[in-house]
């Protein structure tokens, strides 16, 4: 379970990645950052300097606003590089449903737009809200609370996850994951040692066989807890336009929402579709196909990930930047890669 709110790690994440990518959100307008001299500024999708580099890290925009730091402490910015709350938290996160989560002296609390504590600092551990409600942790335990801050699921779960489409993830019993409603109910039993979130409809769930304590096959489920997609795959991900990555017979293919193999396994890794693109690595080498499979950017990346809006990320020959849709660079550097590359690498492993 992905934890801890630095804008490094959970800005990425949970709202960039995950969002953009796995659902195919496509939000950001245009800011992408850029570093130059050891600084960071924000660059267009032309890759023109948009806002000058003067800060120490610099993440994407989410809400209109994009995490920033300068010294040792957190603010946020506007699309215009303006500070519209002046940096002053240990770490903070990107906004999401008009809240975000910062963190002073060890513990998490949130602010609205401008800056003002809607709920203080208390938590240990807390993700990102979604509709509506998010995961916290108090005395070993997940539960979750609203806008207000006030905990309208009590502390009870192992682990949790956030809302999509109604319904949470969570731990009911060790390494057993079942879902719950914004009441709190569990509405599809803890059958499964992999719950995912919902995304068009369904969800991949991994079931064990034998004995086995991990996931060996992984299926879909829609919101009745119904599989409607057998437990077949090596693994498998979240739909996003129409499509999910699936391993089969240790190669990544893509699936229709029927099941059926529409893209057929032969890649070594393989990202969900983003703005009608998808990376796929292949002979140690990342490009992009269509939804048809077919190339459209050549394998020749040593990591990327999915567009963000009109560029994406990538890494080639020592050098990092961002490409557009044909694959040509619009911007690239060979300075220190991003605080963030690692977390592309963490949220992207080589699947069980």
């Amino acid at each position: 379970m992905l934890n801890r709110f630095s804008i490094s790690f959970s800005f990425i994440s949970f709202f960039l990645l995950l969002s953009l990518i796995q659902n195919g959100c496509g939000s950001n307008q245009g800011e992408f950052p850029f570093i130059q001299d050891g600084k960071w500024g924000y660059i267009d999708k032309t890759g023109k300097i948009a806002i000058n580099p003067q800060f120490d890290e610099a993440g994407f925009f989410s809400e209109g606003l994009a995490v920033v730091k300068v010294g040792d402490v957190y603010g946020y910015i506007n699309r215009i590089g303006k500070y519209e709350i002046n940096p002053q938290f240990d770490e903070a996160s990107p906004f999401s449903d008009g809240i975000a989560w910062v963190k002073i002296d060890d513990k998490w609390g949130c602010i609205d737009r401008a800056g003002k504590f809607i709920v203080d600092p208390r938590f240990s551990d807390a993700y990102p809200f979604s509709e509506g409600l998010a995961p916290v942790k108090l005395n070993s335990k997940y539960g979750y609370i609203n806008r207000k801050g006030k905990i309208v699921i009590n502390p009870q779960f192992g682990d949790a996850s956030l809302f999509s489409e109604g319904l949470a993830p969570v731990e009911i019993q060790y390494s057993r994951w079942g879902y719950i409603n914004k009441r709190g109910k569990i509405v599809i039993n803890p059958l499964f040692r992999y719950a995912g979130s919902f995304s068009e409809g369904l969800a991949p769930v991994g079931i064990e066989s034998s004995s086995q304590p991990i996931p060996s096959k992984y299926g879909y489920i829609d919101r009745t807890g119904k599989i409607v997609i057998k437990p077949q795959f090596e693994y498998a991900s979240l739909f996003s336009e129409g499509l999910a990555a699936v391993i089969s017979e240790k190669k990544w293919g893509y699936i229709n929402k029927k099941g059926k193999l529409v893209i057929k396994p032969q890649f070594e890794h393989a990202f969900p579709f983003s703005e009608g693109l998808a990376a796929v690595k292949i002979d140690g080498k990342w490009g992009y196909i269509d939804k048809t499979g077919k190339i459209i950017i050549a394998p020749q990346f040593e990591v990327t990930a999915g567009f963000l809006g009109e560029l994406a990320y990538v890494e080639t020959n020592n050098k990092w930047g961002y490409i557009d849709r044909t694959g040509k660079f619009v911007w690239n550097t060979t300075e220190k890669k991003p605080f963030w590359h690692h977390v592309i690498l963490f949220l992207f492993p080589s699947p069980p």
